[in-house]
């Protein structure tokens, strides 16, 4: 799992845990597919190793088995040790005839499917659930409980809860995809699906056109499918969804004529509706299965149905990582019910093991396809293309990364003479879970030595009853950058020279600047970009304006034999002039970028700078720009962000000696740009003017 991954789901859940001293009730919004259970748990974990007088009810969707995954998943974590402070109970309505409903005390998390506590049931009506949450906040010998109430899905309404929330819950905290918020209302702690997308925890969207049909949305399904179980050793999924009501019979058959047609009659479908008596498929295996098992059989990624047709019964709670298409024939009418089905395609398939697929998998891993919602205007997923004909920028711009190589790499390493050396001194051993816990909380290269020494179970238990010692060595080898940090390298050991991708992606976030001077054209042909903020905004005009008069193409109709190749629309790109002699510049769109450099700040992480730029000259220039403005003044006074911008330095020293470009931490403060430049391994400080006079 890549560890910007990880880092931005503890960072959230970190800050999180600062903020709920402060407010009685707290938003936290994550997009679907980026690990909301995970953080969830590591939240409740955090709070009950700090103060045992806390006692969680998760209030959960009995929609898809919901309360129960989470239950699942919690008493996993705690069972192998991750989130040891967990102990959970699944509370239920079942109860024999006129016996009385109750819920035991003892444990510290408790899981309550919110269709449980309403009117008429058992839970309700015979006041099980509150007696049960006044003996336990009355406490016994005067040491009460204080009960926290986590809303999983808060956008669902739980009116019976709320009625008695006063009463009983010392915190309220909404977790969900899609929060119901006031207007001008924000979420108190938030992962955008920007930040999700650029650690790869959800995939980008492409967007089909509204005129497209079911049919061609098959065919692009087809297409990609062969690459998909190749590449990824998943097979993918289609999901249809189609009207709840009156439509749904006539949108059926329509899909189904088509399905039914011969060139698609490899692939293998199923209809999942309230009624289970109108459920269908064609897989002859699945028709044997009880209707109930159908969606555990199209769950995971060896799965052999294709396409899955729905209503709306897997909007919320089912989760199917394989699923890359979304088709969407209903019209909801609804943009909370939007994103919760596009969480359905947006799961990362290969998440675990990301960092270690080729680019051409990654790419297909966190793509998905999206036809029948139209995005929010302002959120929209634009698609970029380089410049020109396909290989100009690629052969003019070409840029040397750089790597930290693990422990094992080092050479005069011997993790058995390591571990032997730390044997003499006294070890204390754990069990297995507790060893199982430090072992996948260790980085990755630490993990994958464990499994490269470990051939016997014996070994297994040597290593991690020693892994302290390892990850100290590792930490320092890796921090060492003068032995840790290379160039990459490829598959003949020549260093590995990467340009911007072909086509990449960004969301539309404002901050807009008009350039058409640039590396990037937008497919639609218009000429306005977007930015992450208003201080990259800033940057990209003044890169602009350096390269504004030193930036030359043909006309389109020009005979000239510079002239691009052909589109596939049938016309043509203009081709880049004299490229060598020219400013070339562009933003490094994260979407397929391979323009990255490796560096350790409690875990290996990479910085993806947010421009390059090569000059007239034929000098690489690498920008990461940041902003302490007043906007973002918790940044100013963030350790965390001074420590960031310190690491960023140390990285960049070191590849600068490497690569022998130029890099430079821009900082925008109060409309005034400090610009740190690195070059040769020295640094030091320049002002806008310097900077623009360094490089006419």
């Amino acid at each position: 799992m890549l560890q910007e991954a990880i880092d931005i789901q503890q960072n959230a859940i970190a800050e999180l845990s600062r903020k709920v001293g402060s407010k009685r009730e707290l938003t936290f919004r994550a997009p679907t597919g980026s690990g909301k259970t995970r953080m969830m748990a590591d939240f409740i974990n955090r709070t009950l190793q700090t103060d045992g007088s806390i006692v969680f009810l998760v209030s959960t969707l009995s929609k898809g088995g919901l309360a129960e995954q989470n239950f699942m998943v919690f008493k996993e974590l705690a069972d192998t040790n991750i989130f040891p402070n967990i102990n959970s109970y699944l509370i239920s309505s079942e109860a024999a005839g006129e016996e009385r409903l109750f819920i035991p005390e003892g444990y510290n998390v408790y899981v309550l499917p919110r269709d449980l506590f309403k009117d008429k049931s058992k839970l309700k009506d015979e006041g099980a659930l509150v007696n049960f949450l006044e003996t336990i906040t009355l406490g016994k010998d005067g040491y009460r409980k204080y009960i926290y109430l986590i809303k999983d899905e808060c956008h669902q309404a739980t009116n019976n809860l709320d009625s008695i929330a006063p009463s009983y819950f010392e915190k309220i905290i909404n977790f969900s995809a899609t929060p119901n918020l006031k207007r001008g209302q924000v979420p108190d702690v938030e992962i955008t699906d920007e930040a999700a997308m650029n650690a790869k925890l959800i995939k980008t969207i492409e967007w089909g056109a509204e005129t497209d049909t079911v049919e061609i949305a098959l065919k692009k399904f087809e297409e990609i499918r062969e690459n998909y179980v190749n590449l990824l050793g998943v097979n993918p999924c289609l999901i249809i969804q189609i009207s709840n009501k009156e439509k749904a019979d006539e949108e059926w058959a329509i899909i189904k004529s088509t399905l039914d047609k011969t060139e698609h009659q490899a692939l293998k479908w199923m209809s999942i509706i309230n009624n289970k008596d109108k459920c269908d498929t064609n897989d002859d295996v699945k028709k044997k299965l009880p209707v109930e098992r159908w969606k555990d059989y199209a769950k995971g990624n060896g799965s052999t149905i294709d396409v899955i047709v729905f209503k709306m019964v897997i909007s919320e709670g089912w989760d199917i990582p394989r699923a890359c298409m979304l088709y969407q024939v209903r019209d909801t009418k609804s943009k909370q019910l939007d994103e919760q089905v596009m969480g359905r395609v947006r799961r990362n398939p290969r998440l675990k093991d990301f960092e270690k697929l080729p680019s051409e998998a990654q790419n297909l891993a966190t793509t998905a396809w999206i036809w029948g919602i139209q995005p929010d205007k302002g959120k929209k997923s634009r698609q970029v293309r380089l410049f020109g004909s396909l290989f100009d920028i690629p052969s003019a711009i070409k840029i040397k990364t750089t790597r930290l190589k693990e422990l094992s790499e080092r050479k005069d390493f011997d993790v058995d003479k390591l571990i032997a050396e730390k044997s003499k001194t006294d070890v204390t051993h754990g069990n297995i879970f507790t060893l199982f816990a430090k072992l996948q909380r260790c980085e990755n290269g630490v993990r994958d030595l464990c499994y490269q020494y470990a051939d016997t179970p014996q070994k297994w238990w040597r290593f991690c009853d020693h892994i302290d010692a390892v990850n100290k060595e590792s930490d320092k080898f890796i921090c060492d950058y003068s032995e840790s940090m290379e160039i990459v390298t490829d598959s003949d050991g020549k260093p590995k020279e990467v340009s911007f991708p072909l086509t990449s992606v960004y969301v539309d976030n404002e901050h807009y600047q008009n350039i058409s001077d640039w590396v990037w054209r937008r497919k639609d042909g218009s000429d306005k970009f977007s930015f992450d903020s208003e201080a990259e905004r800033e940057w990209a005009n003044i890169l602009k304006d350096i390269s504004h008069d030193n930036f030359s193409t043909a006309e389109v109709g020009d005979p000239n034999p510079n002239y691009g190749t052909p589109r596939l629309d049938g016309l043509e790109e203009p081709k880049l002039l004299n490229a060598e002699n020219k400013y070339l510049w562009g933003k490094n769109y994260l979407a397929n970028s391979e323009i990255k450099f490796e560096y350790y700040k409690n875990g290996v992480h990479a910085s993806y700078p947010d421009f390059v730029l090569k000059d007239k000259c034929g000098r690489i220039h690498l920008f990461e720009v940041k902003s302490v403005n007043v906007s973002n003044a918790a940044q100013l006074d963030s350790q965390e962000y001074n420590n960031k911008i310190l690491a960023l330095k140390k990285c960049y020293k070191r590849c600068s000696e490497l690569t022998e470009y130029n890099y430079y931490l821009p900082i925008l403060e109060n409309d005034i740009w400090h610009i740190t430049r690195i070059a040769g391994g020295n640094e030091e400080v320049m002002t806008k003017e310097t900077f623009v006079k360094s490089l006419g």
